[in-house]
C-alpha cells in the first residue's frame, strides 16, 4: 500500500493506494498520527482496492477524532469499497463524496 500525504494549511489529504488490511493498517494509522494537528482530513480512495475490518477500525477512530475538529471526508470511493462501507454501516455516519 502507498499513502501520499498533502498538507494545505490546516487541511490534510491522504491518498490511499492498494489494500487497507491487517498488514497495511499500522502504516496508515502512523500517517494519521502524523497529521493529528490538522483541523480537517480528506481521505482520497481513488486507488483504494480493498478495506478490511482493520482499515474500518482506523476509519472509525479517525472519524471520531476529526469530528471534534473540522471533520473528515472520504472521497472517490470505488464501488467495491463502497459496498463494504455500506454493509458495515459506515455510510450512515461517514461523509462520503
Amino acid at each position: 500500500m502507498n499513502i501520499n500525504k498533502n498538507i494545505d494549511g490546516s487541511r490534510c489529504t491522504l491518498e490511499i493506494e492498494g489494500r487497507l488490511d491487517t498488514m497495511s493498517s499500522p502504516e496508515f494509522e502512523k500517517k494519521i498520527l502524523e497529521i493529528s494537528d490538522c483541523d480537517s482530513l480528506i481521505i482520497d480512495c481513488t486507488k483504494l482496492e480493498y478495506i478490511s475490518s482493520a482499515g474500518l477500525r482506523i476509519f472509525l477512530t479517525t472519524h471520531k477524532a476529526f469530528s471534534k475538529k473540522g471533520g473528515m471526508v472520504v472521497k472517490n470511493v470505488k464501488k467495491e469499497v463502497l459496498e463494504i462501507l455500506d454493509v458495515t454501516g459506515f455510510t450512515d455516519f461517514l461523509k462520503i463524496e
